[in-house]
């Protein structure tokens, strides 16, 4: 007789990995066709709402691997709070305006881009981003992110444009907006105002020079008069080409400063600087002939090196003693500090450039040159006038763009600017009232608000959002009017902001509309654009108002830590201003993706990991498995062997839910299920275990800790499950009867087990959780779909803290035990386990303890236990137990090995019929 045909050997079509990637996409059809995202939201609409609001993604490429980590981590958080019972909807966004867009449209278009006109090439701009909006699209949903993917919002749609001038329009009703003439970081590669949010410091190498500026009248510093014919102020600088816009010398006034005699010159520097710059200029010897305080220098007048024109002495706070001398040079024109001391000492801003960094008419000698190359002439003709002290060059940090990446400029223009410092406190303050993740987002965030200067929001190029002003052609007044900004608003929601390139002043504005100020009829447009950050800022408004779904503030803002800078930032000014209150009630943060060394990510290094190749070899859940390994909150690596360790944990997860599913074949849990009171120990130990699972998970994804809960569940698997609880399962669910109780006690506890574990991994494995969902027998399943289900609550029925410290302690005995057949194999005493035979001789309090268990050969998956008392006799060779006070004597289990069980019994062959079976195989066989 064949004894295989006699046991309950797991039986189940769930597959392996190996073709996962391809079955994935079977799943995603399946969510779509099915309506599944929709119908969970429709299940859920009574309930409490969780908002994510979607960072939107620049619609210009495919998406790179930050993006995989960034989508499904927003992909995560809003399956689980769907499931967690909240009706928590998912609108993706693209951002869709801005320079590198304009950059490649216009470079693809070559010449035929001056046969254009600036709506003409605005809706070349428009069709190239909505062509990658598309891509990305497909590419996010591959990943198995769900949200409505037919009714995204982009920032070019006229609806969400409409939204943004109203946001707009309050603030320059309450006064937050204003024109000026300041200096703003400007990009002369890509000719227009950049915002901070726009810049990034990188090492740079450049000049370093000491400048003498001449005393133009007396100054008596006390015994010492400073005249004009051989007494100097010195200053330093890395920027030779602002020279020419010098209108001042700034010093600190409770600095102590030096009058210097050297080589026939009085030199007046600060006092700590004096040893440094002596050195640095090459003077050995000088005598310090005057002492005194910054604020006595004040109102001592030099001449500018170049020009006929002064350049005094001011009191300033930012001069500090870090480098240089103490005496700065400072050009309203050309810095943000230099325009603060110069507005306070009334001194005017002088910045002699065009849009192109090139020296106008008015920068004399320098005219048409391009202002890097001036550096060159300034130091010539410094020299030529024994002016230069010193010309080095030296690395220190320098301000690029971030989009062209070449040097930028603080360069002084008439911009539109956002009042920062009139809503500064009201953010601060805001900003104590969102939770942020991680904890020290608080304070970054405050530092930059604190630190910010005034928003620059206009830009000098034409793919973006219009600044909605019209200035009187009589009297320059500039109008924004609340008719006015009504008019564009309503004009962009029916017709796009392309119409205010099409059309006139006159064609915009209401008929017989006249200036308040002049009573003139004629009106020109404003040229510039808003700043990409105030487009994507504007989405508290334009999307959180705009769908009937989501709500204001968001529960949730969830990108990269480069945001604290960008949209995190924007989205807090203009909410601020525009509500005043933040867009968001909590903050997320993830870290930048590097390589498995931790360097950035490159092509011309070749250590970029593409998530479409990822996927194709991996699948999508391994690198969802993935997203949820990393401590994301700072930079996540990743590389192939990275990606290998994930595929294997995948593996053990999956290998759980399929050996349950193969064994709950016949398994209906409306007729078969067992009371907890009637199920063994060993059972209610596990759902202990998976309660305290439960909570720990629920805890981690409350406090978007995804790292712990792949421990968690890893560890569950592979310890609780593979290596002891279904270890031990196999003769319980395999050699018993198909009826009997031990049996369906045992299924009843997989089937808990499979279906709780299924519904903690759905939010990162949603293609496995929903595969392994479809194969549980159809009677059994409770929806459609996991993503229907609800989160599993804790039963607190099953928690008992007595029972797992009882099995705590055997699995201590086990794992000698174990450490004893281990070396029992080695030394080729046994092979299998079920070879052996074991004696055990434990101390007194822990034979008491082990007597209560009649079952442990089967809990050990050994043939024979034997118990000793503590006061028998063992031999040298017994082995010692690490866990616990016991010695372990390994044998070959007495008797014939049992072909239907593979245990060795003494009872093999008592019976003529079936000779090859123990006695305990016999009662189950003669039943069947």
């Amino acid at each position: 007789m064949d004894y295989k045909e006699t046991l309950n050997l797991p039986q189940t079509e769930f597959p392996m990995r190996a073709n996962l990637s391809e079955r994935e996409e079977d799943f995603q059809e399946f969510w779509n066709k099915n309506e599944i995202y929709e119908e969970a939201l429709k299940n859920r609409e009574d309930d409490e709402k969780f908002i994510l609001h979607d960072g939107p993604p620049y619609a210009n490429g495919d998406i790179h691997i930050g993006h995989a980590l960034n989508k499904i981590l927003k992909d995560i958080v809003t399956r689980y709070k769907t499931l967690q019972g909240y009706q928590s909807p998912y609108i993706p966004g693209w951002d869709t305006h801005g320079l590198p867009i304009e950059h490649q449209v216009t470079k693809e278009l070559g010449e035929k881009r001056k046969e254009l006109s600036i709506a003409e090439l605005r809706e070349e701009c428009e069709d190239y981003a909505l062509k990658y909006v598309d891509r990305q699209k497909d590419q996010f949903k591959r990943l198995g992110v769900w949200g409505d993917w037919d009714n995204p919002y982009i920032t070019l749609k006229p609806e969400y444009e409409a939204k943004q001038i109203e946001v707009f329009g309050e603030m320059i009703k309450k006064g937050y907006l204003y024109k000026g003439l300041k200096p703003v970081h400007w990009c002369p590669d890509c000719g227009t105002a950049l915002a901070e949010a726009e810049v990034e410091h990188e090492d740079s190498r450049g000049p370093s020079i000491y400048v003498k500026f001449p005393v133009k009248d007396s100054m008596t510093i006390g015994d010492t008069e400073l005249t004009s014919e051989r007494s100097y102020v010195v200053i330093w600088t890395t920027t030779p080409w602002t020279i020419p816009s010098n209108m001042a010398i700034s010093v600190h006034s409770d600095f102590e400063y030096v009058v210097v005699e050297a080589e026939g010159d009085l030199l007046v520097l600060a006092k700590d600087l004096l040893e440094e710059v002596m050195e640095i200029v090459g003077i050995d010897e000088y005598e310090v002939i005057e002492e005194t305080k910054g604020d006595e220098l004040e109102g001592l007048v030099t001449k500018h090196p170049f020009f006929d024109r002064e350049s005094p002495l001011i009191l300033g706070d930012h001069v500090t003693l870090e480098q240089g001398t103490g005496c700065v040079h400072t050009a309203p024109g050309h810095g943000h500090e230099d325009y603060i001391v110069g507005k306070e000492n009334d001194i005017p801003v002088f910045a002699p450039m065009d849009n192109d960094g090139v020296f106008t008419d008015e920068a004399g000698p320098f005219a048409g040159m391009y202002y890097d190359d001036a550096n060159i002439k300034v130091t010539d003709m410094l020299k030529e006038d024994d002016l230069l002290m010193s010309l080095s060059f030296i690395d220190h940090s320098y301000p690029h763009c971030w989009r062209c990446k070449s040097p930028v400029i603080f360069r002084a223009t008439e911009q539109w600017f956002a009042s920062v410092e009139a809503i500064k406190d009201k953010a601060l303050e805001a900003v104590k009232n969102v939770k942020w993740y991680p904890s020290w987002g608080e304070e970054r965030i405050s530092n930059m608000i604190a630190d910010r200067t005034d928003w620059c929001i206009s830009r000098q190029k034409v793919w973006g959002v219009p600044i909605p002003i019209f200035y009187c052609m009589e009297c320059g007044e500039s109008i924004a009017t609340e008719e006015t900004l009504n008019t564009v608003r309503d004009l962009f929601a029916n017709e796009g902001s392309n119409a205010w390139f099409e059309k006139s002043a006159a064609e915009i504005l209401p008929e017989g509309f006249e200036c308040g100020e002049c009573g003139a009829a004629e009106f020109e447009k404003e040229s510039d654009i808003m700043d990409v950050w105030f487009d994507s800022g504007a989405s508290h408004s334009a999307v959180l108002e705009n769908y009937d779904e989501l709500e204001r503030p968001a529960d949730l803002y969830l990108e990269g830590t480069d945001q604290y800078r960008g949209w995190f930032n924007s989205s807090l000014l203009t909410s601020i201003a525009y509500k005043g209150e933040a867009p968001y009630k909590a903050v997320v943060t993830n870290g930048f993706t590097v390589d498995a060394k931790g360097k950035k990510m490159s092509k011309s290094v070749g250590n970029v990991v593409s998530p479409h190749e990822v996927i194709d070899q991996y699948g999508a859940d391994i690198l969802r498995l993935w997203v949820a390994s990393s401590n994301f909150k700072e930079d996540v690596r990743i590389s192939d062997k990275i990606l290998k360790q994930s595929s294997e944990v995948y593996r053990r997860i999956r290998n759980t839910f399929r050996y349950i599913l193969g064994n709950l074949q016949d398994f209906d849990p409306n007729e078969d299920s067992i009371d907890y009171e009637e199920l063994l120990e060993i059972d209610k130990w596990v759902l202990h275990k998976l309660q305290q699972l439960v909570a720990e998970v629920t805890v981690a994804y409350n406090e978007y800790e995804y790292h712990k809960l792949y421990h968690k569940v890893h560890n569950f698997c592979a310890i609780e499950m593979s290596s002891f609880y279904l270890d031990v399962l196999k003769d319980r669910l395999y050699t018993s009867p198909t009826n009997s109780k031990k049996r369906l006690a045992a299924q009843t506890v997989m089937y808990e087990i499979l279906t709780t574990l299924v519904k903690v991994l759905a939010p990162v494995l949603v293609h496995t959780a929903e595969e392994a969902w479809q194969h549980l027998p159809e009677v059994s399943r409770e929806t459609e779909s996991i993503f229907l289900a609800d989160w599993p609550e804790v039963k607190e029925g099953y928690l008992d803290e007595e029972l797992e410290n009882k099995w705590d302690r055997l699995l201590a005995v086990r794992k000698d035990v174990s450490k004893a057949l281990e070396v029992a194999r080695e030394d080729k005493v046994v092979g299998h386990s079920l070879d052996a035979a074991v004696e055990i001789y434990p101390s007194e309090n822990l034979y008491d303890f082990l007597s209560q268990f009649d079952n442990l050969s089967d809990l050990f998956i050994i043939s024979k236990v034997d118990l000793y008392q503590p006061e028998d006799d063992v031999g040298e060779d017994a082995y010692s137990g690490e866990e616990t006070a016991i010695k372990v004597v390994v044998k070959p289990a007495p008797g014939e090995k049992c072909e239907r069980c593979w245990k060795y019994r003494e009872s093999v062959g008592n019976d003529d019929e079936h000779a090859n079976i123990c006695a305990d195989c016999l009662e189950v066989v003669n039943k069947l």
